[in-house]
C-alpha cells in the first residue's frame, strides 16, 4: 500500500535545509517585489507574510503591473514586555522602514508592521536585533509568541508566571541558524548539522500557541490556545499551574470537519514540570498531528481524532510525570484594567486602550508620537496586552502626573470608553491580509459605535459585553469565543455567532449567516429589547441567549458547533 501523500508545506520544510530555503536568492532579486511561491511559506518562520494591497490590486493588474507586494513582520515578546529604550527602536524603525509609518499591537501580545518593501526587511531585522528584539518563530509552523496574563496587581506573582512564559519562549526556540545566517549576516558553520529537538526536521503540522493565565484574569484567553497553563497560587506563591490543551480558533466556511474549538483540563502539574509536559504536548502533536490535511493539522484535531485518554496518556508517558487532579481556580474577566492600577510594589500602571491596536498619528490623537514623547521619560516597562492595549507599567508615584499629562496631550487617554468597546477586538482584515473577505479593522470602531447605541437605547449600558470581529474564519480575534463574533463571508457580509461565555470558557455558535449590517443590528436591537426586560440577576448576555434559546450552547465542538 502506498503511502499517503503529504501536504505540500512538508515537501517544502523538508527540502528547505532547515529552514533556509531560497530566501537569499528571493532578498537578492529586486526586479520582483515578492519571494517564490515556496518561499513565501518558508519565511513565515522568520516572522513575516508576503501581502498586497489589495485596494490597489485591480488597478495595478489593468496597468499589467504586479500586485503591490510589501510585508507585515510579527515580533517576538514574550509576555509582551518591552522596555522604553525598546520601545523608541520599534518606532523609529516604523518611521523610516514601513510604508503604513505605524504600529499595530496583536492579538497575541506582540506587534507587527505593516507595509515593508522587500529592500527593507533586512534593514528592520538587524534593527530589531539591535534592540534585543527578533521575529524567529513569530510565525510558521512552530510554538509562536508565547502570552502571559501583564497582571499588573498582584506583581510578585506575575513575575513568577511570566518568568515560566519567558522561558518556555526561549527553550521551544528552532535551533536553526537559518534566521541568523540570512538576516544577520553569521556565517554559516560548516560540519555543525542543525539539529531540532522538539521540532525535528520537518517542524509541527501547524501553528502552535501557548499562553499563561494567572487567575481570576483571562485575558490571554487560555482556552483558546493549544496549550495554556493555568497558574494556581498558594499564600501568594506560584506552586503550578493547570494544564488545558487543544483550543484554537480557525475554521473554514461551509467544511464542517474544520471548526473553533476550546482547549480540555488535563489536571494540574507542578512548576518544574512545566518544560516536560510542554515538550511531551508538542512531541506528541508533532508524532501524530495530520500531516496530510493541512486544514485538520492543528492539536485540536489530533485530540478530538486520537481520543483525549489516549492523548493524555501518551503526554504523560512522555513527561514522565502523571497530571494530578486540577486544582479550583476562579476564571474570570477577559478585558484589560484600564486606567491607573496600584501594584503591591507601590508602583502604578497605566493601562491604555488602543482601538483595533493600531498605534498612527491622526487627527486630534496622535497616538505614535504620545508613547514616543512616554518612553523618552518613562523609567518602567511597556507592556503589550493581548486584547491589542498597552499598558505604561511600573510608574513611581511622583512620576504620575507627568505620564498621564503626556497620554491626555496626544489623546491616549480621556475618552469616553463604554464597557463593552474596552472587551471588544478586531483583526487587521483589509486591505493588506490575503485572506480576509470582508472588513474588520477600518469598520470595527463605527460598528460598535452602532452597539453603544443599541445598548443606551435598551438602558443596558451597565453590561460589558465581548465583540469580536474578523474577516475571515481563520479566527484571529478569537469572534467564537466571543458573546457576538462577527466573522467575515464577503464584502459588507458576515456570519453572526452568539452565545460564548462572558469569561470564555464556552464557544459562541451561528445565529445568522452572509447578512449585512441593517440585518445584523436589527437582531441584536431585539435581543438586546429582551435582554433588558428578560435576564436573571447579573446574567451575562452571553449566557441569555443560550437560555432563552436562540443558540444551544456548545459543549462539545465537534458534534455541536455545526450542528
Amino acid at each position: 500500500m502506498s503511502e499517503q501523500k503529504l501536504a505540500v508545506n512538508e515537501y517544502l520544510k523538508i527540502d528547505s535545509d532547515y529552514l533556509r530555503g531560497d530566501i537569499q536568492g528571493g532578498l537578492d532579486t529586486q526586479v520582483t517585489g515578492s519571494f517564490s511561491d515556496g518561499d513565501q511559506q518558508l519565511i513565515k518562520f522568520h516572522g513575516f507574510y508576503q501581502q498586497d494591497d489589495r485596494d490597489l490590486r485591480n488597478e495595478r493588474k489593468e496597468q499589467k503591473l504586479e500586485p503591490l507586494h510589501s510585508f507585515m513582520l510579527r515580533a517576538r515578546v514574550p509576555g509582551g514586555i518591552c522596555t522604553p529604550e525598546q520601545w523608541l527602536e520599534v518606532d523609529k524603525i516604523s518611521s523610516t522602514l514601513t510604508t503604513s509609518n505605524s504600529i499595530r499591537l496583536t492579538t497575541r501580545q506582540t506587534f507587527q508592521y505593516h507595509g515593508i518593501p522587500k529592500r527593507n526587511l533586512k534593514t528592520l531585522i538587524q534593527g530589531l536585533d539591535r534592540a534585543a528584539l527578533d521575529s524567529i518563530a513569530a510565525c510558521g509552523d512552530v510554538n509562536r509568541n508565547v502570552m502571559c496574563n501583564p497582571n499588573p496587581v498582584e506583581s510578585k506573582l506575575h513575575a513568577q508566571a511570566y518568568a515560566v512564559a519567558k522561558h518556555l519562549s526561549d527553550h521551544l526556540l528552532p535551533h536553526t541558524r537559518a534566521y541568523a545566517e540570512i538576516w544577520l549576516d553569521e556565517e554559516k558553520l560548516l560540519g555543525t548539522e542543525t539539529v531540532e529537538p522538539v521540532y525535528g526536521k520537518t517542524y509541527l503540522p501547524r501553528k502552535f500557541k501557548m499562553a499563561v493565565a494567572v487567575p481570576p484574569h483571562n485575558d490571554v484567553d487560555v482556552y483558546t490556545n493549544d496549550l495554556g497553563f493555568i497558574a494556581v497560587a498558594e499564600d501568594g506563591e506560584l506552586v503550578g499551574f493547570n494544564l488545558v490543551a487543544g483550543g484554537g480558533m480557525g475554521s473554514t466556511h461551509g467544511e464542517v470537519e474544520t471548526f473553533p474549538r476550546l482547549a480540555d483540563d488535563f489536571g494540574f502539574i507542578k512548576t518544574e514540570d512545566v518544560t516536560k509536559f510542554a515538550e511531551a504536548v508538542m512531541t506528541v502533536q508533532r508524532d501524530w498531528g495530520n500531516r496530510v490535511v493541512r486544514k485538520r493539522a492543528r492539536l485540536k484535531y489530533t485530540i478530538v481524532d486520537h481520543g483525549y485518554d489516549a492523548f493524555k496518556a501518551e503526554v504523560e508517558k512522555r513527561a514522565g510525570v502523571k497530571f494530578e487532579p486540577k486544582r479550583d481556580v476562579v476564571i474570570g474577566d477577559r478585558g484589560d484594567r484600564y486606567g491607573w492600577v496600584e501594584g503591591i510594589d507601590n508602583k502604578f500602571h497605566l493601562t491604555l486602550f488602543i482601538e483595533s491596536g493600531r498605534i498612527k498619528d491622526m487627527p486630534g490623537q496622535t497616538l505614535q508620537t504620545g508613547l514616543r514623547e512616554i518612553a523618552k521619560i518613562h523609567k518602567g516597562d511597556f507592556r503589550m496586552t493581548s486584547n491589542q492595549n498597552m499598558i505604561i507599567a511600573g510608574v513611581a508615584a511622583e512620576d504620575k502626573a507627568e505620564i498621564e499629562g503626556l497620554a491626555r496631550k496626544h489623546g491616549l487617554l480621556g475618552q469616553v470608553l463604554s464597557g463593552t468597546r474596552g472587551h471588544s477586538i478586531a483583526c487587521v482584515a483589509l486591505p493588506t491580509c490575503p485572506l480576509a473577505m470582508a472588513e474588520a479593522e477600518r469598520y470595527f470602531p463605527e460598528f460598535i459605535d452602532h452597539i453603544d447605541a443599541l445598548q443606551a437605547k435598551h438602558g443596558i449600558s451597565e453590561q460589558s459585553i465581548v465583540v469580536r470581529m474578523t474577516g475571515c474564519p481563520n479566527g484571529c480575534a478569537r469572534p467564537f469565543a466571543a458573546e457576538i463574533g462577527l466573522v467575515g463571508k464577503a464584502p459588507g457580509r458576515y456570519n453572526l455567532y452568539l452565545g460564548a461565555s462572558f469569561e470564555g470558557t464556552r464557544l459562541n455558535k451561528m445565529h445568522k449567516e452572509n447578512i449585512q449590517e441593517a440585518e445584523i443590528l436589527a437582531e441584536l436591537d431585539a435581543l438586546f429589547g429582551r435582554y433588558a426586560t428578560e435576564r436573571d440577576a447579573g446574567e451575562t448576555f452571553g449566557n441569555f441567549t443560550v437560555r432563552i434559546g436562540v443558540v444551544k450552547a456548545v459543549n462539545d465542538a465537534a458534534k455541536d458547533f455545526h450542528a
